[in-house]
């Protein structure tokens, strides 16, 4: 059974410290391939950095490159060519992340709005797929996505936690939709699970926003308290079992459509590579 997580954010200071061995532990985990993600231009550069230096392959680790709301302050006139760049790079997958926080609000909302189009102006020019933030924001965010849908290849709503207007407004966008631990928390997932059915399948992807997240259904707790892609497995679990799916089936399911999205390359049943 393979598993693919789209979204492991490998440069925050307590995974990539321990880098190595996580990927390794992912990988006996059948978490075959990674997208990390690019929050920032430092940040993006970062993650193609660890594609290069940690999957000499190629095959196996992949990242998006972009400007995240919380960010979005920092977006000035130099920053769309410097993004362009990053782009180019053969493992970058994606625009992103971008989007819209109106839950936080770290950067004023006039500021994520113009960043998410720059951005989203920039995935139609590269005909590129678009890695995206929502929170508190989504009917701004479907107002804005409107102008750019029809000429986007893809994108997909990353870390769903919404409700089902949401969710059926991005579906009526042809958006995928990204689903994380925040499904295995009594206390603020649990009005995920009667939608989780109503993802079609080929538009549905896992993800653990490692460090973030860590699935509270996960049984023994890791001491650190940090998820890590090698938990996927529980996330796939509790997907599937409010899809009325079995596991593997999901995660055939799910890895295709990941790999079809980020347009990976299939991964040989072999050992995992060594570091």
């Amino acid at each position: 059974m393979q598993l693919i997580d789209i979204a492991v954010n490998l440069t925050h200071p307590s995974l990539a410290v321990q880098a190595e061995a996580l990927l390794e532990r992912a990988y006996a985990a059948g978490v075959c391939q990674m997208v990390l993600t690019g929050t920032s231009l430092n940040e993006s550069e970062a993650s193609l950095a660890l594609c290069r230096q940690l999957d000499t392959s190629g095959e196996r680790l992949f990242c998006t490159a972009g400007v995240h709301p919380h960010d979005a302050s920092t977006w000035n006139s130099a920053s769309s060519a410097a993004l362009k760049s990053l782009l180019a790079q053969p493992q970058v997958r994606a625009v992103g992340e971008c989007g819209l926080d109106f839950d936080r609000d770290f950067s004023p909302r006039p500021a994520q709005e113009k960043a998410l189009e720059e951005q989203l102006a920039l995935a139609v020019e590269l005909q590129m797929p678009v890695f995206l933030h929502e929170r508190e924001a989504s009917q701004r965010m479907l107002e804005i996505l409107r102008s750019y849908r029809d000429q986007l290849p893809a994108a997909v709503v990353h870390c769903f936690t919404g409700e089902r207007r949401a969710l059926y407004a991005y579906l009526d966008l042809d958006l995928h939709i990204g689903i994380t631990g925040w499904v295995c928390d009594e206390r603020r997932g649990t009005h995920l699970h009667p939608l989780l059915k109503d993802i079609p399948g080929e538009r549905l992807m896992l993800e653990t926003d490692a460090p973030f997240l860590l699935p509270r259904s996960l049984r023994p707790k890791p001491r650190s308290g940090r998820n890590e892609p090698a938990y996927l497995g529980e996330v796939l679990r509790e997907v599937a079992l409010h899809r009325g799916q079995s596991e593997q089936a999901l995660a055939a399911q799910t890895t295709a459509c990941a790999r079809a999205f980020f347009n990976m390359p299939a991964i040989l049943k072999r050992a995992a590579p060594e570091f």
